[in-house]
C-alpha cells in the first residue's frame, strides 16, 4: 500500500515492560508468569494462582537485582526515548507520523496504547515488534495481545488499516549497525589477539523449539550475518560461541547456559571476553544486573576480562534501522543517504 500525504500514520513500538519502582516488581511478575504464552503454570485454572504464588516468592530478590541497578528498570524510558527519535526521524519527510509505546506487561499496557492512538484518529497503523527474533512468547503474545485490544475496541482493519512488522531477524541494516557496534567495542581491548565473541540470547524453554518456534533458527541467522560483516568490512578473525540466559522455572531451557559457558572459556584459558547481548535491542535487567554484575563478576573470579557490546539503545543508526523497517513497511523505500 502506498502511503496518503493527508494520512497520520501511526507507528506503536511493542516491548516487554518492566516496573517502574520496588514497589512494581511483585505486581509486574504476576503479569509476566500470568502469561501462559511464556510458561504453562499446570493447568490453566491454576496458571494465575500459581503466578501469583511465584511473584511472591521471586518479589525479594528481584527487588534486589533491580535495586542496584538504579530501583527500577530503564525500560520504558529508553523505550519512549526510542519512539521520540524514531517520530522525528520519520517526520523529516512529507508525511505525518506518530509513534506510540505499547508494553506487554507493565504501564503503558498496550490496551491502553490502543485506546489513545484511536481518540488520536490516526488513518492507519504499523505495529514494530523491537524483538527482532520472533518467538510466540514475545512478538507472539504481545501481537496477540495487542490483536485483543483492537478487537474490543471494536475497530476493524477495514476502518482501520493495520501492518505488523514481527521478524527482522535479517533486515541488512540492522545486521550492518550490530556489526558496527561489535566492531567498535572490539577494539577496546588494547592489543591482540582479538578476544572471542560470545553472544548471549534470552533462553527460551527448549519445547518451544521442539514445538517448531522459531526463535533459536533467527538468532542463528543473525549471528551467521553479523560474523560475515565482521569479517569482510572489518577483517575480524573470528572465534564466537552462542549461550542463553535468563532462564525461570524447572522445565529445560535452551542450551548451553552464558554462566557455564564463561566458566569453561575460563577453563580453556580464556583472559579476555566479549560479549553480545545478541536478543536485546535496549538495556535492561538482563544486560545492566545479569552481564555487567552477575557475570562480569563471575568472569572476574575465574580470571577473565569481560567487556560488553553496547546496547542499540538510541543509537542513531538503530534508530535509522526502525525508520527503514517503517518505511519499506508503507510501500516507500527509505533512501541510504
Amino acid at each position: 500500500m502506498t502511503a496518503i500525504n493527508n494520512e497520520t500514520i501511526g507507528v506503536v513500538l511493542l516491548n516487554l515492560g518492566g516496573p517502574d519502582s520496588l514497589q512494581a516488581v511483585r505486581p509486574f511478575l504476576y503479569n509476566l508468569f500470568s502469561d501462559r504464552e511464556i510458561m504453562r503454570l499446570g493447568p490453566p485454572f491454576l496458571q494465575k494462582p500459581l503466578a501469583y504464588l511465584i511473584s511472591i516468592l521471586r518479589s525479594n530478590k528481584t527487588s534486589d537485582m533491580y535495586r542496584q541497578i538504579g530501583g527500577k528498570s530503564p525500560i520504558l524510558d529508553i523505550t519512549k526515548a526510542q519512539a521520540e527519535a524514531l517520530e522525528k526521524a520519520l517526520n523529516e519527510g512529507s508525511l505525518s507520523f506518530k509513534v506510540y509505546v505499547g508494553m506487554r506487561y507493565w504501564h503503558p499496557f498496550i490496551k491502553d496504547t490502543v485506546k489513545k492512538l484511536i481518540d488520536d484518529g490516526v488513518d492507519r497503523l504499523i505495529v514494530l515488534s523491537l524483538y527482532p527474533h520472533y518467538s510466540k512468547a514475545t512478538t507472539g503474545s504481545a501481537v496477540a495481545e495487542f490483536k485483543r485490544a483492537i478487537s474490543k475496541s471494536q475497530i476493524s482493519n477495514l476502518q482501520f488499516q493495520i501492518q505488523y512488522l514481527e521478524q527482522w531477524h535479517d533486515f541488512p541494516p540492522y545486521i550492518d549497525t550490530l556489526a558496527e557496534l561489535i566492531a567498535e567495542g572490539i577494539s577496546e581491548f588494547n592489543a591482540p589477539p582479538h578476544p572471542p565473541l560470545l553472544y548471549s540470547a534470552h533462553s527460551l524453554p527448549q519445547s518451544f523449539i521442539n514445538e517448531g518456534d522459531p526463535y533459536l533458527d533467527h538468532i542463528k541467522s543473525t549471528i551467521t550475518a553479523v560474523n560475515s560483516l565482521l569479517v569482510t568490512r572489518y577483517s575480524l578473525p573470528l572465534k564466537w560461541h552462542l549461550s542463553f540466559q535468563s532462564k525461570a522455572g524447572p522445565v529445560k531451557w535452551l542450551e548451553p547456559s552464558t554462566d557455564e559457558t564463561i566458566i569453561k572459556l575460563a577453563e580453556e584459558g580464556c583472559k579476555n571476553l566479549f560479549i553480545v547481548p545478541i536478543s536485546f535491542v535496549s538495556d535492561h535487567i538482563e544486560t545492566l544486573y545479569e552481564i555487567d554484575i552477575l557475570y562480569r563478576g563471575m568472569a572476574e573470579k575465574n580470571g577473565i576480562n569481560l567487556k560488553r557490546c553496547r546496547a542499540l539503545n538510541t543509537y542513531e543508526n538503530f534508530i535509522l534501522t526502525l525508520k527503514r523497517l517503517v518505511m519499506s513497511k508503507i510501500g516507500l523505500p527509505e533512501p541510504l543517504s
